[in-house]
């Protein structure tokens, strides 16, 4: 981290809470290392704001001036305590997302911002990566090709009596073509990843098995 600027000035009270602040920076930006700059600034002093810069991505020195951001706070008391995850960009051009953190004494006024820079442009690859990754085939969207669990019994017969009761029936009570249909809603649904459902969804329905897949055809 660059060496803290002795600030010279203003209360002890509020010199204490930008030392406080100051230990906050150095730890957040040493657990981010190369993806994260931490920023404290001294608002009491905007020519020469920054105080400390923990994992320096910007450039920018000790005793550097505050920001548009900061000078707005100085300017006004009532600006938003917390500025979060908002678009920015480094010096050379990389996208950050950052976030401000405004600090202030006792007696309400903005001593000090916390501001935290990070690197998207680190993070945009592994993302894409990983999207591409996760990503299924969309040919196979509508209609799943397997479950990746069996469904048990008693998950078959609730279902097979739930479909049949939205029907005002009961499961033997269905029409031929409502039995067709039910079969291969549960087709759809993964039912027939046991070895056993269709002798179970054929007893359920008072059918043979045979018939069973015949329906699902």
């Amino acid at each position: 981290m660059e060496q803290r600027a002795d600030a010279g000035h203003g209360d002890g009270a509020d010199e204490h809470l930008l030392r406080e602040a100051e230990k906050i920076a150095v730890a957040l930006g040493r657990m981010f290392p190369g993806l994260c700059e931490v920023v404290l600034h001294d608002l009491r002093d905007p020519d020469h704001a920054v105080r400390a810069i923990e994992n320096n991505l910007s450039g920018r020195r000790v005793g550097d001036p505050a920001t548009e951001l900061g000078l707005a706070r100085v300017a006004d008391p009532d600006y938003p305590g917390v500025v979060q995850n908002y678009p920015n960009r480094f010096p050379d051009g990389r996208p950050a997302k950052s976030t401000s953190i405004g600090i202030k004494n006792a007696a309400g006024e903005y001593v000090a911002a916390l501001c935290l820079n990070l690197d998207v442009s680190v993070l945009s690859p592994v993302t894409l990566a990983l999207s591409n990754l996760v990503a299924t085939d969309g040919a196979h969207r509508e209609r799943p090709l397997e479950t990746l669990r069996d469904r048990t019994a008693r998950e078959l017969r609730e279902a097979v009596e739930a479909r049949a009761a939205e029907r005002g029936a009961t499961p033997r009570s269905l029409s031929r073509e409502e039995k067709k249909a039910l079969v291969r809603q549960l087709q759809h649904d993964g039912y027939f990843a046991s070895r056993d459902a269709a002798q179970a969804i054929a007893d359920l329905l008072g059918v043979s098995r045979a018939t069973v897949y015949n329906y699902a055809k």
